[in-house]
């Protein structure tokens, strides 16, 4: 069984984050390249749906894959913002969605399940980060050690400095671990 508190912990502070920054309003505006908050969730949605999907499938004893190649789409990520309804309904997707994914890392799959290999395609900012099998649990761990860390600070590096330093506090500091992801459009 996958522990669930690093991922619900991940969920929290990233969403926190994502409230502060959905405060700032239009003042949020992302350095030239970068994705403003409500892409950034949208990104994130994405990723999340992509393995809810493969866990889904895993626990049915289908075939899974795992590529976030439609999560780096701007296309997508601009429909998935006007069908999510904005950043308000982003960020309620990405509460649910967290949800299901702990229950589905905890409890509900099986430890061979967890340990089924998944053949995964990852890239960021154009480059392929991995194209191999990767297990099913590595992929949920991941979105608590990476993926969610990484687009927390991308949120937080949204606000204005005066800002950044109060939201830091309300969401634990910014320890959040992992390296950033950094993903762009």
């Amino acid at each position: 069984m996958v522990d669930s508190a690093p991922l619900r912990e991940a969920y929290r502070t990233l969403l926190d984050a994502a409230a502060v920054a959905d405060g700032g309003g239009a003042s949020l505006v992302p350095p030239p390249g970068e994705w403003n908050a409500d892409q950034i969730l949208a990104h994130v949605s994405i990723v999340n749906a992509v393995t809810i999907t493969a866990a889904s499938s895993v626990a049915a004893g289908a075939s899974a894959a795992y590529d976030n190649r439609m999560a780096l789409d701007t296309w997508t990520i601009e429909r998935v913002i006007v069908r999510a309804g904005g950043n308000a309904g982003l960020r309620d997707r990405i509460r649910l969605q967290g949800e299901a994914l702990c229950a589905l890392g905890g409890p509900m799959l099986s430890e061979a399940e967890l340990d089924t290999l998944v053949p995964a395609l990852l890239l960021s900012k154009g480059m392929v980060l991995v194209d191999q099998p990767v297990a099913l649990r590595d992929l949920i761990t991941g979105l608590a050690e990476e993926e969610l860390p990484g687009h927390t600070r991308q949120l937080l590096a949204l606000l204005p400095d005066g800002h950044r330093e109060v939201a830091l506090v309300g969401t634990n500091g910014g320890h959040s671990g992992g390296e950033g992801s950094g993903h762009r459009p």
